[in-house]
């Protein structure tokens, strides 16, 4: 179970910024064998209603009750192939089992003609709900509360799997002097801070601008040195999702959960 004696090295990278962000509301937990951890947090938390697993679509040794699939509007699944040739686990025939599809990552504003091929596309594979979902952006916040005052020049720091979609984001709010793309998972080292700290230049008209998932590796205190001197902003990240869909999908969660609270009492 993540706990705040916990850091990125004992539960991963993306569990531990979710307990980061969303602690104080939910249990984060890690397991391997998923059977044996879902039995565990029902142990130690009976309370629990609603198990969200993550990376589980082909997980078979756990029966679930609503299975969302994921695909990005930039790469969906119907145009990509099975490993090595592509990136998918399984064939896109696989579908079939999803009761919601989400197309991640959708650019804003796209025409209804687009999003309606994209449907016909999926169609030939599911008959799920299909749903299209934005990334979305807060106020960049800092990482150090020294510093309160953002610059325009920034320095763009990230370790994601594609940081396409987030320059573009930030070249419209911002003038970036530096990229640096670290790849997905990236393990940051003193090494790493110098050539950020020498890229910014100087510090009265830059800051460093990084992503919630890099925040929560960096605010390490083997750092601290750079982290006092360096000024360097969070830019949080939201799913902006239609009102229908996520209407339908609250609605859908929640019949799911009472009718197995009923089933539990009984």
């Amino acid at each position: 179970l993540a706990e705040e004696h916990l850091g990125p090295k004992d539960i991963g990278d993306e569990p531990f910024q979710i307990f980061s962000k969303f602690g104080n509301q939910v249990t984060v937990s890690v397991g391997e064998d998923r059977v044996m951890a879902i039995t565990e947090i029902m142990a130690r938390k009976p309370e629990t209603q609603l198990v969200l697993l993550d990376d589980a679509f082909q997980h078979r040794y756990v029966a679930a009750d609503f299975y969302i699939l994921l695909t990005t509007f930039q790469k969906p699944f119907f145009k990509d192939k099975v490993l090595p040739l592509g990136t998918l686990r399984e064939n896109a025939k696989g579908a079939h089992r999803a009761d919601l599809v989400v197309v991640t990552k959708t650019p804003p504003g796209i025409e209804k003609e687009l999003k309606d091929a994209y449907c016909s596309k999926i169609r030939k594979y599911s008959d799920a709900k299909i749903c299209f979902a934005e990334i979305g952006y807060g106020q960049p916040y800092p990482l150090n509360p020294r510093f309160l005052q953002e610059k325009k020049k920034v320095v763009l720091v990230s370790g994601i799997a594609n940081d396409d979609l987030l320059f573009k984001q930030v070249s419209q709010a911002y003038e970036i002097i530096g990229r640096f793309d670290f790849g997905d998972h990236h393990h940051y080292q003193i090494k790493d801070l110098e050539k950020i700290r020498q890229k910014a230049g100087n510090l009265e008209d830059t800051m460093i601008l990084t992503t919630e998932k890099d925040a929560v590796k960096l605010k390490n205190s083997a750092f601290d040195k750079y982290l006092s001197e360096i000024p360097i902003f969070v830019l949080p990240i939201k799913i902006e999702m239609e009102k229908e869909c996520l209407s339908w999908l609250t609605s859908k969660v929640e019949t799911i959960v009472g009718e197995k609270s009923g089933v539990s009492e009984n």
